[in-house]
């Protein structure tokens, strides 16, 4: 069993792990939330070098469950992420099919951070299965919830690096995205 932390928007890297057997693979909810990590930053490509987006969330609490963790709307992220995604993706060979399946995530406002990663995977995973993404994204059950060891920053970096998101590859590569993992 491989047990990966939640992400936005993942690196390639996570994907990779992900896809060698998603039938054995947890993505865990009930670990201790760490700030400044995958669960909540993505580092995608632009023209000017890699930028760090980040979804801001409510005050953590000590040892406080990824699947508790709330989004903060104080500040206009989603505004921000959507026009860096467009400024970053815009030229690419598959932006212009694949962004009406992001574009609703950065329109409304999604409570938990664990809701708002999990449609983003979903659809991720649609699109690299070559199926239209469903409507809504994926719900909470779809996942389970077993308790395992906490992902400390040390081990994501030593995981997962400063990997690209996998949006690097599926705006460049469209449905060859998922050979090229």
């Amino acid at each position: 069993m491989t047990v990966l932390p939640v992400a936005y928007l993942a690196p390639r890297e996570w994907y990779k792990a992900y896809l060698t057997d998603p039938a054995q693979t947890q993505i865990e909810a009930l670990e201790s939330f760490e700030k400044q990590t995958c669960r909540n930053r993505c580092l995608i490509s632009t023209p000017d070098g890699p930028l760090t987006l980040s979804v801001p969330v409510k005050k953590v609490e000590h040892k406080q469950l990824t699947r508790d963790i709330e989004i903060s709307y104080q500040s206009r992220w989603q505004h921000q992420h959507w026009i860096s995604l467009v400024s970053a993706y815009r030229h690419t060979p598959f932006f212009d099919y694949y962004a009406e399946f992001f574009r609703p995530f950065y329109e409304r406002e999604t409570k938990w951070l664990w809701d708002l990663n999990s449609g983003l995977h979903e659809v991720i995973m649609s699109l690299l299965n070559n199926q239209r993404p469903k409507a809504e994204g994926l719900q909470m059950s779809a996942y389970s919830y077993l308790p395992t060891a906490d992902w400390k920053n040390e081990d994501l970096n030593r995981f997962f690096g400063n990997g690209q998101s996998i949006l690097d590859d599926l705006f460049e590569f469209g449905p060859e995205t998922i050979g090229k993992l």
